[in-house]
């Protein structure tokens, strides 16, 4: 029996809030992502990986809950939980390796194309992870060619997001992508959706395993989000990454130049200083004594 499929039971509130967590992970990865074309080498690991973590927590935080609006009629749906926090790590481990291509090899063609690959697929592996731990009385079938458009999207538009993360610039053009970035993402997501049909068993009753979204939303909104707020902290006390400019007198680049570059003309002035003083110390001299 042919299931009736309804993503949008709670009106546009699920859509506007999924969109908003995208462009809120896609934002602090662009900016962490930027901050590390301008820090050392020692630096660089560390803001790539907090980057990556808070891109793939956006779009899998985001995936879950556009998933809150995604109803069946006659079958509750419930997930299991080992396999939905999978698709959080499998998100996490591809958007790094993505992100790390472009932060080390810079936003070449070759690196942005490479990387943008292996983002955009870990952004669909996590999708239809998610959708893979989805329980209830029937089975999911896909249509291949609307699943093929979604897993293109995800990687233009995973492209096209490491592009806007290697053009070192201000605040506002980060902002600027990270919006393209969720409306891409988002619509990965719902193209997937669109390609989802269900084929619900002969008796109905709801499945033995598993959690419901209720239930799931608790720790979806601790951990990710929490980590979301952090990284978000982090964006808000550095004011390099805000602005996406590096520091003026870089001094870890310029090794071979003394960190005082007036100290010639100082030279000078001491031994004027010295000749001075020695005149004044012999004539007051007899006065003291």
């Amino acid at each position: 029996m042919q299931g009736t499929v309804d993503g949008f039971s709670y009106g546009l509130v699920t859509p506007l809030v999924a969109y908003l967590m995208a462009c809120l992970g896609g934002a602090l990865g662009l900016r962490c992502t930027t901050r590390s074309m301008l820090v050392s080498n020692s630096w660089r690991p560390g803001w790539l990986a907090l980057g990556s973590a808070a891109i793939g927590s956006g779009i899998w935080t985001m995936h879950f809950i556009a998933m809150m609006g995604f109803t069946v009629k006659g079958a509750p749906i419930r997930y299991d939980v080992p396999t939905t926090f999978a698709s959080l790590g499998v998100a996490i481990v591809m958007v790094g390796i993505g992100i790390f291509i472009v932060g080390y090899r810079g936003a070449s063609g070759t690196a942005l194309f490479t990387g943008g690959t292996i983002t955009g697929l870990g952004v669909a592996s996590m999708h239809y992870l998610g959708m893979a731990g989805m329980r209830l009385n029937g089975n999911l079938e896909y249509n291949t060619l609307t699943v093929a458009a979604s897993v293109v999207i995800a990687m233009c538009a995973a492209t096209a997001a490491l592009w806007a993360a290697g053009q070192v610039r201000g605040f506002l053009w980060s902002v600027g992508a990270s919006l393209v970035m969720g409306l891409a993402v988002s619509g990965m997501h719902y193209t997937g959706m669109a390609a989802l049909s269900v084929h619900l068993h002969g008796s109905a009753g709801a499945p033995s395993a598993g959690d419901s979204p209720a239930e799931l939303l608790a720790p979806m909104m601790v951990g990710p989000l929490a980590f979301l707020l952090l990284a978000g902290v982090v964006v808000m006390f550095d004011p390099l990454m805000v602005m996406g400019k590096p520091a003026l007198n870089p001094v870890e680049h310029k090794p071979g130049i003394p960190a005082h570059p007036d100290a010639p003309h100082s030279a000078r002035r001491p031994s004027v200083r010295t000749r001075r003083g020695v005149g004044h110390r012999r004539s007051r001299t007899p006065q003291n004594r």
